[in-house]
């Protein structure tokens, strides 16, 4: 099977790491990757931030460079369900079919390939933040949990709130600094309470937010995007 991969900006600029280890996850379940370099950002941050002509635009280029694939997946629960909620009622409903093609990986892995085993060899106590879009949005369930639980060397231990918001939220945490702050202050004592060695998503945004407060806290609980954990 080939598919398409969606690397998204965060990832493109910031965790390159993230990209590559989706990639590698990916083709442990035995899929063929496919990079279309003509890719840029999906909108969700331009639709945000009102600019809705900017949104629409970046939308139609999305369709245009990916309607070729049959399966696109990125490792972002975020900008899939920027893409599948947003994309169709921006373009009129002109969207050729893409955005019902588009998966998180762990999406595509379980509910696509039926797949929970990729090879990892990741060892750690880990405990799992399920980011909002991912929880409330896609609606991923316990995909990324089963996931994690096939993987031998992760002792996953539950966090406690689980499904509370991390104050992350994109330009919510630029807006609303202190409010956004106070949340993460929440999340991250949460995690700590775990004995977590390391604290995973499957958002890299989420995940550099509660990652920066671990680091100013001098917190030694580590931030792993869950391409990570899986990745051989």
């Amino acid at each position: 099977m080939r598919v398409a991969l969606f690397v998204t900006c965060l990832v493109d600029t910031l965790f390159p790491e993230v990209g590559k280890a989706t990639v590698r996850a990916l083709e442990a379940a035995g899929v063929e990757v496919a990079f279309p370099r003509e890719q840029t950002c999906c909108g969700q941050l331009h639709l945000n931030a009102g600019s809705g002509d900017v949104a629409r635009a970046l939308a139609e280029r999305f369709v245009r460079v990916f309607e070729g694939h049959d399966a696109i997946v990125a490792p972002s629960g975020s900008c899939v369900g920027h893409i599948r909620t947003y994309v169709s009622e921006l373009l009129a409903g002109r969207d050729r079919g893409v955005p019902p093609r588009v998966f998180e990986l762990s999406q595509f892995l379980v509910g696509e390939l039926g797949r929970v085993d990729t090879g990892s060899t990741f060892t750690g106590r880990v405990t799992y933040h399920p980011t909002c879009h991912s929880l409330r949005v896609l609606r991923l369930g316990r995909a990324p949990l089963r996931l994690l639980e096939s993987v031998p060397g992760v002792d996953l231990v539950a966090l406690p709130d689980a499904d509370t918001c991390c104050g992350f939220g994109g330009t919510f945490a630029v807006k609303n600094a202190d409010v956004s702050t106070a949340m993460l202050d929440e999340k991250i004592a949460t995690v700590e309470s775990t004995g977590a060695d390391s604290v995973c998503a499957c958002d890299s945004s989420c995940l550099m937010h509660i990652g920066g407060g671990l680091r100013r806290r001098g917190s030694s609980v580590r931030p792993v995007h869950l391409a990570e954990v899986l990745a051989p």
